[in-house]
């Protein structure tokens, strides 16, 4: 035993041999918890929020622990205040939140007590995080080796800058990343979106935390990568042996990975449990609708294939090809489908799977290289400047960011009704119109005089469906419009869609990385893998007989495909969403 002790140095190392029960590894002056404690404890936590938000508190009277090689999943809406719960366990709570009362006791001490210098030593060796956005995390003007690296030099100093190397290659192998030299030398733009991902965990693991805080680590990735990013981590609680607090908003995940399960709403814990206990047999009101809203691989709707409507949009053999004649790029490759009035159809894949290059090229945001888009029989892309701007009312797109695609500055009222004044419509219908659509996606008139910024996520994106269905568009492509939002509020959203197309007859070509929304809206699927169409058919067909590897692949990934969700009846939802909107 000396003889290891001596050799990590900054470590005790204690084999599985000496004690069957136990393997791990202790850093000089720190203490191991016992193994009948919880690692951690969070104890009546309050943190409030300024005077004028929507309530007192961002955590309101939370207690919470975290046991020694367990996934502790905390699920909840946005807002619900799981980021801020979790802000406190790192002390990293600033100004206006305010810490009001509770503790936060790890290894015996108080975190929320701590000086800044024993936070400094805190945060990333024995407590660390694993943030939402990859990208947002790494530098991007420094090379992915050295910021790797930066973690070792601030919490384990005496390494050696070749052994730092050694040590950083050694964690990008074990967080299965291909070629771990050339990612080592590589800057973060250089390198994919699921990389950068592992590569953020990394360094969270670099100095084995005895907690790991994973804050909705997979949202922004597709399905294969999410996958293997929630594989990773349970296998890193394996091999580590720590404490992992997961946040997030899809039970599917919590399905696949939790050990314990909390349920966050308006800074509450309202309901906690095993996963089986959340998951099967939820006692609160607020979960049971957060449960009824998971979507599944299971298909709506099915195509009317008597129908011998004229089609409303024919796409046909589409390319767009980056590059020069040495390096050329198929991103989209000779893609071909035809949709009639007031069908859907679900475009799949991974990312830089071809999908928005899909959606760009249809609308004319980007030329396509060769091809043809014929809507209601006139060619879209043979069309002057001038006809086009006519021409752009038949096909209007929902974006994906409802924030960044709506203007900061300008009114509901104004973003509305500007396409329509544009058209030549007179205002004076052109708001009476407006007033028509922002009912019709649940907004009042008072909406017309408000800011982007006075709405939540789930209503900004109805506004974002109100502006594109101003125009009365044959045609509107929506691009992943529901990903960024809560799932009780995508159920929502892809209800109103539904309703509105059976109100407009318009047709819809809905690109998502979630089958289980596709599944759920879709008449038709395509299937796209490296800008080609693999698959094809009628949605219950792909969804239940696929025939290409690729989307057997895909549906294999999709979280929570082995669990089947508690459902409410459509009436015992009403009546409880009803019930804690008047609450």
């Amino acid at each position: 035993m000396r003889g290891l002790a001596k050799l990590y140095d900054s470590c005790l190392i204690i084999p599985a041999r000496f004690n069957p029960s136990i393997s791990f590894c202790v850093r000089k002056g720190h203490t191991l918890p016992s193994p009948t404690q919880p690692i951690l404890d969070i104890i009546d936590l309050s943190i409030t929020l300024p005077d004028r938000a929507d309530r007192r508190y961002a955590v309101d009277n939370v207690s919470l622990t975290v046991n020694r090689g367990e996934i502790l999943c905390v699920v909840g809406e946005s807002g619900s205040g799981k980021s801020v719960m979790t802000s406190a366990v790192l002390n990293d709570i600033a100004k206006p939140l305010n810490v009001e009362s509770g503790q936060v006791i790890f290894n015996g001490k108080d975190v929320l007590k701590l000086s800044q210098n024993e936070l400094n030593e805190l945060r990333g060796a024995r407590i660390s995080m694993i943030y939402q956005e990859p990208m947002a995390a790494l530098n991007p003007a420094v090379k992915i080796g050295r910021q790797v690296e930066e973690v070792f030099s601030l919490h384990r100093p005496e390494i050696s800058a070749p052994q730092r190397k050694i040590e950083t290659i050694k964690l990008l192998e074990q967080m299965k990343l291909p070629t771990p030299e050339r990612i080592y030398a590589s800057y973060p733009h250089q390198v994919s979106g699921g990389q950068c991902q592992r590569i953020v965990i990394a360094m969270a693991l670099a100095c084995k935390p005895d907690i790991l805080i994973a804050d909705e680590p997979t949202t922004a990735l597709d399905v294969t990568t999410q996958a293997e990013i929630l594989r990773l981590i349970q296998d890193l609680k394996e091999v580590y042996d720590n404490g992992t607090i997961f946040i997030t908003h899809d039970f599917g995940i919590v399905a696949d990975i939790a050990d314990r399960v909390a349920v966050m709403c308006q800074g509450k814990i309202i309901e906690q449990g095993s996963k089986q206990e959340i998951l099967m047999h939820p006692k609160e009101p607020y979960t049971k609708l957060l449960v009824d809203a998971m979507p599944l691989l299971e298909t709506t709707r099915t195509p009317d294939l008597s129908r011998d409507d004229k089609p409303v949009l024919e796409v046909k053999a589409l390319h767009k090809i980056y590059g020069t004649a040495s390096t050329k790029v198929h991103a989209l490759n000779d893609a071909s489908f035809v949709l009639r009035k007031g069908e859907t159809l679900g475009v799949v894949g991974e990312s830089g799977s071809g999908k928005s290059t899909l959606a760009k090229t249809l609308i004319r945001l980007i030329e396509p290289t060769s091809g043809s888009v014929m809507i209601n029989h006139q060619d879209f892309l043979a069309l002057s400047d001038r006809d086009l701007v006519k021409a752009r009312k038949n096909i209007q797109m929902i974006f994906q960011d409802p924030f960044g695609s709506l203007n900061p500055c300008q009114t509901v009222g104004y973003m509305v009704t500007r396409g329509l004044l544009l058209q030549g419509v007179p205002s004076a219908e052109a708001r009476q119109r407006a007033v028509k659509l922002l009912s019709q996606v649940g907004l009042g008139e008072q909406s017309l005089r408000r800011k982007p910024i006075n709405f939540s996520g789930g209503q900004r994106q109805r506004i974002g469906i109100a502006r594109a269905l101003s125009m009365e568009p044959d045609v509107v492509v929506a691009d992943e419009s529901v990903s960024a939002l809560d799932l009780s509020v995508q159920k929502q959203v892809l209800r109103l869609m539904n309703d509105l197309q059976k109100s407009y007859e318009m047709a819809i070509i809905f690109i998502t990385h979630d089958l289980r929304v596709a599944a759920q809206i879709s008449d038709y699927i395509t299937v796209m893998e490296k800008g080609q169409m693999v698959e094809f058919g009628p949605a219950d067909k792909v969804f239940n007989n696929p025939q290409h590897a690729y989307t057997k692949k895909l549906l294999d990934a999709a979280p929570g495909c082995d669990w089947t969700p508690p459902r409410l009846d459509a009436e015992e939802a009403a009546r409880i969403a009803r019930d804690l909107e008047q609450a």
